[in-house]
């Protein structure tokens, strides 16, 4: 049986949405991305993804690729991607293309997670691809072509991605479902799921995952990250009241309403009534809220749970410098652990 993992053996990283606050601008978001990027590299934080999303008064991380590049030329070590492309609004010979420059400008540091869901309603999902024509192939063979173009250049190949071409970028498939579970698992790709918004199958989709997996070139064995929402703070009542942005995010998701992040409130009852407020607990089953300890063993306990190989970590905080802080506290956190691991090594 393998050993438990602990907390301080897990890599961190963070998946970023670029969310605009009540009363700022997308343009201060994507600063304050930057920003969040730069403290993160030094953190020790491992990789810093963006999320493609569309036609969401919240959320300005529309054109992902153009991001990560803004990020990636900003900082010098941490790892930037996606998490994810939205493969379904876009060819994947123009994904190649894009994440080929990106490798070419910044390499050894770009990521291509990659997701089947639009990433915004059906209306807009319509602007944006022009038809909603497909069936349940069309995932899979996208994935399969993005792949070839990607890989070293073949004889006879009259369709080529200048940059992408033998580069390599490594391909993550995301998923809150088992669907990509299963196709990660036959392709022998690293997994990430989205249990910050769906949980409901995370257990199920990485069973999947590690019983059907099957090594690759890229992969020999099954690697698995999970997403998760964290508000950190110094004590936990800080914490609670700042997770409230939090929590009136998501209402306004399952409302259809979805609004600019909302500053911290003393009492969310005043604001969604019992059916509601069940939906948005059920949503975020993994949102992770308090002072240093109670999230360390929060976030343990999770681990214990699902055994992932690594935490992506988003926390839709109104205020940039207590963002910041958040994140700073679970860097500390895992830092804390790795010396008094180190010193009773020795003891």
């Amino acid at each position: 049986m393998a050993p438990q993992k602990k907390f301080s053996d897990i890599d961190l990283s963070v998946l970023d949405l670029v969310t605009i606050p009540a009363g700022s601008t997308p343009a201060t978001a994507m600063q304050h991305s930057l920003d969040l990027a730069q403290h993160a590299e030094g953190w020790g934080y491992k990789r810093f993804w963006l999320a493609e999303h569309h036609n969401m008064k919240s959320i300005a991380s529309t054109a992902t690729a153009v991001l990560i590049g803004y990020v990636a030329g900003g900082t010098s070590k941490i790892r930037v991607g996606s998490g994810g492309i939205m493969l379904p609004n876009h060819a994947p010979l123009i994904v190649a293309e894009q994440f080929g420059t990106l490798e070419s400008l910044y390499p050894g540091r770009i990521d291509l997670g990659l997701g089947r869901a639009p990433g915004t309603d059906q209306l807009t999902a319509m602007a944006l691809r022009r038809s909603l024509q497909g069936s349940v192939d069309d995932f899979p063979n996208n994935v399969a072509e993005l792949q070839s173009y990607l890989a070293p250049a073949t004889a006879g190949t009259r369709v080529r991605a200048i940059p992408g071409e033998g580069l390599q970028v490594p391909i993550w498939l995301l998923g809150s479902s088992t669907f990509s579970a299963q196709l990660a698992a036959l392709l022998g790709l690293p997994f990430a799921f989205a249990s910050h918004f769906a949980p409901t199958l995370l257990e199920a989709a990485l069973k999947i995952y590690r019983d059907n997996f099957q090594p690759s070139e890229s992969l020999a064995e099954p690697k698995v990250l999970a997403c998760v929402n964290v508000v950190a703070a110094d004590t936990d009542e800080e914490a609670h009241r700042l997770a409230t942005s939090l929590y009136l995010f998501a209402l306004g998701v399952v409302r259809g309403n979805a609004m600019p992040l909302q500053a911290p409130v003393d009492d969310l009852d005043a604001y969604w009534d019992g059916s509601e407020r069940y939906a948005v607990q059920q949503m975020f089953r993994y949102a992770f809220a308090g002072g240093p300890e109670t999230v360390k063993n929060s976030l343990q306990e999770f681990i214990n749970q699902t055994q992932v190989d690594e935490l992506m970590v988003v926390s839709h905080i109104y205020d940039h410098a207590a963002r910041l802080r958040s994140y700073e506290i679970l860097s500390r956190l895992k830092q804390e652990q790795q010396v008094q691991a180190s010193l009773a090594s020795f003891s």
